[in-house]
């Protein structure tokens, strides 16, 4: 296998959106057959003839030469990776699940994502992981960009329609997500063939409304639509659900029909949520191209990101945990995995890090150890995730600010430093005259660090009143000029966690 760094292929011919007759088609859309139940769906397999078993294969250059001769060194079939991760929900054919040691095809997967918000979050990082699973066990990975479905909003899990979106909104949301994905797949450099990024709104603006009810309605059946979980829910509730809404699925199972057809794909995955609309398109490629030379769609989904009290993983007080660090800083992302509870750190090291599993298990026997140092596995949590969501870059930074924020630290702060937690801690802007000689109880006060003056002097006898990470033990304590880092900035810290930075204008 060749040795070049990954790179991506944007294959959206273009970004531009633009409304043609695709409104329209949108509130006329038929319906399709769907099953969504896994043992029916393993009882009668879709196909008559089953895609040949996959293996994962590594090749060393001598090897590669004598194949003929030599057995390859084999790796264990990615879907035994994901099972062993906690990372597999539900499969439409066990056919995905074979022995490694019977063929050595090669997958084309994908996983969408629907360009609701500029960036995408945490509850999107395990399609990433997925995916990149697959492509280090040498699959073909592509990226669905949702440029037309995102017109409508999957109603998967959710109780309200969403809002609709403009024009302009979807196509800076889509730039923005298409530049989340390339920079997280193209920092993995151990990867020998690069993801594809793909738009399905390039497949859809052209599709008329008489074509789609000729090509695709007649295969429908609103039974069987109705039936699927999130319809019967949505149904059931006071808000009812929108017939926009209600084709969704059908748009999701024609990409990945589309996909199949033209570009090979075989794997669609998405989230647990997700199964109704996957097998939506494995039925249709069924029904619609009925292949007899031996291909098979097939659906994989994995479990949602939960924590071990069942609250969904990826929120925080203060909103999503956003992938890209123009939204949240990598110092800020670190932070939240760090602050991982005992009881979940272990398994989100599994779900969400590509760590050997022995190094995991070591990780958990060490916590149950005497002596052991509390928060060693979040760390490491923290570093993984952050690498691979933000590179080593981002990683640096995270843990430069880090280190250098903790009060007491010894690492020199500068305003560079500074300026990249500035997003994630409360500011103020004072004017150098006013900042002057100025005492550290009037300043805590005046910039909003304390409420009170008798609560700094409180804490300085405490010994947790900090200007930039040192101590201050002295009550008379003023504002020099060498205190204002590089002539711009102060911090204020009162104990470890509360901050307050101070600009100098």
């Amino acid at each position: 296998m060749a040795t070049a760094a990954a790179r991506t292929v944007l294959c959206s011919s273009q970004l531009h959106l633009k409304l043609l007759s695709f409104p329209f088609y949108l509130s006329l859309s038929p319906k399709l057959p769907i099953s969504s139940n896994p043992n029916l769906l393993n009882k009668n397999p879709v196909f008559s003839s089953p895609l040949p078993p996959v293996r994962c294969l590594q090749y060393s250059t001598q090897q590669a030469s004598t194949t003929r001769t030599h057995e390859a060194i084999r790796r264990p079939n990615v879907v035994d990776i994901l099972e062993e991760r906690g990372l597999l929900e539900s499969l439409t054919s066990d056919n995905l699940r074979c022995p490694p040691s019977t063929s050595n095809s090669t997958l084309k997967v994908y996983c969408g994502f629907d360009p609701t918000a500029e960036s995408l979050h945490l509850g999107n990082l395990l399609g990433i992981i997925v995916l990149s699973w697959f492509q280090r066990c040498g699959h073909k990975a592509v990226a669905l960009i949702g440029g037309a479905t995102a017109r409508i909003g999957d109603p998967s899990g959710k109780s309200l329609e969403r809002p609709e979106l403009d024009i302009d909104t979807l196509e800076k949301n889509t730039l923005g997500i298409t530049n989340t994905l390339t920079r997280i797949f193209n920092m993995d450099m151990n990867l020998n063939n690069p993801i594809v990024v793909m738009n399905n709104y390039d497949w859809w603006k052209e599709f008329r409304l008489l074509d789609f009810l000729k090509q695709v309605g007649r295969y429908a059946r609103v039974g069987t639509m109705i039936a699927k979980e999130s319809v019967k829910k949505r149904l059931e509730s006071e808000q009812g659900m929108s017939y926009t809404e209600f084709t969704y699925q059908l748009l999701q199972g024609y990409d990945f029909l589309y996909l199949f057809k033209n570009e090979g794909v075989n794997v669609q995955i998405g989230g647990s949520d997700q199964w109704g609309n996957i097998t939506a398109g494995t039925e249709l490629i069924r029904k619609i191209l009925q292949p007899d030379d031996g291909a098979e769609a097939y659906g994989l989904t994995f479990p949602l990101l939960l924590k071990s009290d069942g609250i969904k993983f990826g929120k925080s007080e203060d909103g999503a945990i956003w992938l890209s660090p123009s939204f949240l800083s990598p110092y800020k992302f670190y932070q939240y995995f760090f602050s991982v509870p005992d009881a979940d750190v272990i398994r989100f090291l599994k779900i969400l890090t590509f760590l050997d599993l022995e190094e995991i298990d070591e990780l958990e026997r060490e916590m149950k150890r005497p002596g052991y140092v509390p928060n060693t596995a979040q760390r490491k949590l923290a570093e993984e995730v952050t690498r691979f969501v933000h590179g080593e870059d981002g990683l640096s930074e995270a843990l430069k600010a880090t280190e250098a924020l903790r009060p007491g630290a010894e690492t020199k702060l500068d305003w560079k430093t500074i300026e990249g937690i500035a997003e994630d801690v409360p500011s103020c802007s004072l004017a150098y005259d006013q900042v002057l000689n100025l005492s550290l109880v009037d300043l805590s006060v005046s910039s909003g660090l304390l409420e009170s003056k008798s609560a700094a002097r409180r804490l300085l006898k405490q010994g947790g009143l900090y200007l930039n990470n040192s101590r201050v033990d002295g009550e008379n304590k003023r504002i020099e000029p060498e205190d204002i880092v590089d002539g711009k900035v102060l911090l204020l810290s009162a104990g470890k966690k509360n901050k307050v930075i101070v600009r100098i204008s």
